[in-house]
């Protein structure tokens, strides 16, 4: 006998497994068909679970309605479904002349009444096939799973063997299956619809024709989409035998379905509509909260979780419900497990969300408050017992100093790290004022103020360390981009005795599955070529390291060059970007620093004026007050709108390039992204976060693109690789490298054991602390100092390397594990102070910009491909290391030497012919007479129209001196526009020096 492949042995297969766990077959005929057809509901079963948990109430409801009551009940059960929609009755009941009708009975969060476990055995799940639902036609839906007779969840079946696949499900789905039929209208009956294969499932909770949109609700495979094989069964197989299970169905009727409320705007921001979405969770978020959930049950209070999610996961909806399930959990005992759950992030829509589905959920106000003032409002919400509290990252501090004080408490830290940098709002090293400072200055002191941020990560470690391990918080961590010490801290030891995510949802399959975009695959570099010429007639000697970083900065940063890449990137933009997206794609361009951005922007309008395109608005991003040539810039100022307007603006159809610098680098979501001008350094977790900004997705969103004027095509994909799967860490970090470090501070010879002793019986002594208690401080850290001040600088250097490492590894792994050795615990508290007292090591300052000028100059694409990933299974970071401080001597050089280098490397193949040809051309303008006068009378802008005239006469007759130096000029007129810009401040200056006529 053949083996029956057809998609009707796959049905039988799933009705069966269902009937098995106790579901009862339900064939829709007869009169139970018509009413079904007229009303979507299965009458019959409504009825018998009706009448045997509530038969009082049906008792009262029959003497109102007589021998009417089923017809009277059911047409007010459908105005209600009408109004409030299936989950809402569901969840709540309906009431109907004064009596309380339940529909479904939740399960209790005890054992202890088993009147309510008896009421929740009653709830009957049916299961029926080939459902004739319409009284407009003969079609049929595959499978339909029922509640107590109101439809929840809509299957339709393919089997590959047959030659169909889920995606002929899904186009069922679309095509045959109209929004108008009671069964699928939005809201009002079955809640989920399902397209299933032997491979896949994909879900919808809303059928809108060919604009149906379906979520993947697969497990993965190996870090990828789809479903891992299962052995004698179908790889889907979890959705009847798991997720579709009684229990299973009702804790997500009840715990997880809500309707998140959004608001429509026209392009001036006005609110025109609302948007209803039925959210439904995706087989990720369902698994990880259920999984932290039991976990937590059997463990108890103390643990730490780490949940590496990538972005496109919906972090936002999986911390909504582990916030709601974690202040609800109870014990065996029934007791609550945690006084209150405590979200930190910066996430503003999380605060409004979180807020109505838990409403949704409980149906009752104050289970969440947000704390936007002091610690006040915080412990007040604390004594109340607030069940969830909602707060930022800057807060974070006093949240663990007071947690601790309430001792008897419990709580659940969630820490919602994707987004903590929202805004720049952590970055406070960035809002202060910048005054007058070079360009190249400019971008030293952002770098220097960037390095300086309290990075997030390292930031709640390190208050976490402070507060020492407390058994009464248990901590969950939401990040896509953990580090060593992130995984470490957070993450649960394996087999391998290795810390692990406790769960995982990668990038890799957020992309497969169409969540986000691959920003690798698209991806241009340009490099820039230039000639670099010394002004001064002395050659001094300077360091050549900063010698060489000092010349690059002159070029990165000289007027030209802002101006070249403004050109290209709004040329670029205008021809490519502005198309995408059905017209409406957005470009961000990524600065060095925010003097930068100021320049940006002052380009940016000043080409879009005089090119006259008036389709094109840019607007800035930078933190505090920026200071250039005696003018103050903000980013209201020149945005001609306040700071906090800056996301909804852009999001309107009058804004389409942000420039930013730091600023909205990080935990910034607009699907609208599309291109990315990148004129910074990235690396490491900086880039994958920074070029993360234009994976979001959105309706006709197929591709992304990045213009890159400074990183490798190479090094970016590097830095991307670690997080594309599982993360995993190499080795955890060793305690014994705490030894080294103390050899090798040993051996420096500036403190003595009995100072380190000296220094900690004041620390510890239990007499009261006072002034004098400081001067003898002082007077024993003196001792080290004077000897730290004879050691050479390199040596300085290292010591005060190594002590940094020293106090930052110590406070670390107090906390990774059980780790107690007194004489390191003593030298933790020393260095502490003595590197408070310790002098700064002054570095020489080159600078270079009076002394050297930028001959040449031209922007090369030199990289135009996919730069996506490679599949491995994961990776592993490094852990925390030990590594000396720098401080070397460093190389002195020529400076000529330096720049023949520095132009070997970035210049092209101009000649010394070429240089006294520019030179002849710059020459023969400054002595044109008529040009003097033009200048003498004209404004920069207007003198510009007759020099660019004169200019092109001029390269023509001087034509037969080096031809190939100005055939360049006439073929290459990006060269030309480049030597012409180049010349004209000179030519202009030159000709208004000149001598009357």
């Amino acid at each position: 006998m053949a083996i029956d492949y057809t998609e009707t042995g796959f049905e039988t297969n799933i009705e069966e497994s269902l009937i098995l766990s106790g579901y009862m077959q339900r064939k829709l005929e007869g009169i139970a068909l018509a009413d079904f057809k007229k009303t979507a509901i299965d009458v019959e079963v409504l009825f018998q679970f009706l009448e045997s948990t509530q038969s009082m109430s049906i008792q009262r409801l029959q003497k109102v309605y007589k021998e009417h009551y089923k017809t009277k009940i059911v047409e007010r059960l459908t105005r209600e479904l009408d109004k409030r929609g299936m989950i809402d009755c569901i969840r709540h009941g309906i009431k109907d002349y004064g009596v309380n009708l339940k529909l479904v009975y939740n399960q209790p969060v005890s054992t202890m009444n088993q009147t309510l476990i008896d009421l929740y055995n009653q709830n009957i799940f049916t299961v029926s096939r080939q459902v004739f639902y319409s009284n407009q036609n003969n079609n049929s839906i595959d499978m339909l799973v029922s509640l107590n007779g109101l439809p929840i969840a809509v299957l339709e079946l393919k089997n590959p063997l047959t030659s169909q696949t889920v995606d002929d499900a899904k186009k069922q789905f679309m095509t045959d299956r109209d929004p108008k039929e009671l069964l699928f209208q939005f809201k009002k009956r079955a809640i989920v619809y399902f397209a299933v294969d032997p491979d896949e499932i994909y879900m919808a909770t809303q059928i809108n024709k060919e604009k149906t949109f379906f979520l993947p609700f697969n497990k993965g495979n190996n870090g990828g989409k789809g479903n891992p094989t299962v052995y004698n069964d179908y790889k889907t197989s979890y959705l009847w035998k798991d997720i579709l299970q009684k229990d299973s169905l009702i804790d997500i009727l009840f715990r997880f379905v809500f309707i998140k409320q959004e608001d429509i705007k026209d392009s001036t921001g006005e609110i025109i509509d609302k948007k209803e979405t039925v959210i439904f969770p995706r087989y990720h978020q369902l698994d990880v909260v259920r999984k932290v959930e039991e976990h937590v049950r059997s463990n108890g209070v103390g643990q730490n979780y780490l949940v590496q999610h990538s972005a496109g996961s919906g972090k936002t909806n999986s911390i909504s419900w582990l916030s709601h399930r974690l202040a609800k959990l109870h014990d065996m005992e029934d007791n609550a497990v945690y006084n209150s759950v405590i979200v930190i992030t910066d996430r503003r829509v999380l605060d409004k969300q979180l807020q109505d589905a838990v409403y949704q959920l409980e149906h009752k106000a104050g289970m969440v408050a947000k704390i936007e003032k002091d610690s006040t409002q915080l412990a007040n919400s604390l004594v109340n017992g607030t069940r969830i509290i909602i707060t930022t990252l800057q807060k974070f501090p006093f949240i663990m100093e007071k947690v601790g004080e309430f001792e008897r408490g419990k709580y659940a830290i969630i820490i919602d790290e994707a987004h903590s940098s929202q805004g720049g709002k952590a970055a406070t090293a960035m809002t202060n004022i910048l005054s007058d400072k070079t360009l190249e200055e400019a971008l030293e002191a952002d770098r220097v103020a960037e390095d300086n941020m309290e990075d997030v990560e390292e930031k709640i470690i390190e208050t976490i360390a402070k507060s020492g391990k407390q058994d009464n918080i248990s901590f969950f961590a939401f990040t896509a981009t953990p580090k060593a010490k992130t995984l470490e801290k957070f993450g649960t030891l394996g087999e391998d005795g290795k810390p692990h995510a406790f769960h995982v949802y990668t990038m890799r399959q957020a992309i497969e599955e169409g969540f986000i975009l691959d920003v690798l695959k698209t991806y241009t570099t340009y490099k820039t070529f230039y000639k670099i010429a010394k002004k001064i007639e002395d050659d001094p000697e300077v360091s050549s390291k900063k010698a060489s970083k000092e010349i690059a900065k002159y070029v990165a940063l000289h007027p030209h060059n802002i101006a070249q890449k403004t050109e290209i990137m709004i040329e670029h933009f205008r021809q490519v970007t502005r198309h995408k997206i059905g017209g409406r794609a957005k470009a961000m361009v990524v600065t060095g620093s925010r003097l930068h951005a100021v320049k940006y922007k002052q380009a940016f309008d000043k080409y879009m004026n005089e090119k006259g395109y008036e389709d094109l608005k840019a607007i800035v991003a930078f933190s505090g007050t920026v200071e250039d040539g005696g003018v103050s810039f903000t980013e209201p100022e020149m945005n001609g709108f306040g700071e906090k307007e800056l996301p909804e603006k852009f999001n309107s159809d009058e804004y389409k390039v942000l420039l930013v610098a730091e600023k909205y680098q990080t935990g910034f979501d607009e699907p609208l992204l599309h291109t990315m001008y990148v004129d910074k350094k990235l690396d490491g977790i900086k880039a994958v976060q920074t070029l993360s900004r234009l994976n979001r997705t959105c309706k006709g969103k197929n591709d992304t693109f990045v213009l890159d004027f400074v990183n490798e095509a190479e090094d970016i994909q590097k830095a991307f690789q670690p997080y594309y799967e599982v993360t995993g860490l190499e080795s955890t970090t060793d305690p014994n490298l705490l030894y080294d470090l103390q050899r090798e501070l040993d051996a420096c010879q500036v403190y003595t054991e009995e100072e380190i002793n000296e220094v900690c019986k004041l620390e510890f002594s239990d007499k009261k602390k006072t002034t004098k208690t400081q001067e003898k401080l002082n007077s024993i850290l003196d001792n080290a100092v004077e000897r730290y001040k004879k050691l050479l600088i390199e040596q300085q250097d290292d010591f005060k390397g190594a002590s940094s490492k020293f106090i930052r590894t110590y406070s670390f792994i107090l906390q990774i594990g059980p780790f107690a050795d007194v004489d390191l615990h003593k030298l933790y508290v020393y260095l502490n102070y003595l590197l408070k007292k310790l002098p700064k090591i002054g570095s020489e300052v080159v600078y270079l910009a009076d002394d050297i000028a930028l001959q040449y100059y031209r922007n090369e694409k030199v990289f135009e491909g996919n730069i996506s990933l490679a599949i491995q299974g994961g990776s592993e970071l490094k852990p925390t290391a030990h590594g000396k401080g720098t401080g070397k001597e460093e190389e002195k050089e020529k400076l000529s030497s330096i720049i023949d280098r520095l132009n070997d490397k970035f210049g092209t193949d101009f000649s010394s012919t070429d240089i006294l040809s520019y030179d002849q051309i710059k020459e023969d303008i400054i002595n044109n007479d008529d040009l003097a006068q033009k200048a003498k009378h004209n404004s920069k802008d207007n003198f510009k129209f007759s020099y660019e005239t004169a200019f092109l006469d001029i390269v023509i007759e001087r034509m037969s001196q080096n031809e190939k130096f100005f055939m360049k000029i006439l073929e290459d007129s990006n060269f030309k526009n480049t030597i012409m810009e180049y010349m004209l401040d000179e030519v202009y200056e030159g000709l208004n020096n000149r001598p009357e006529i």
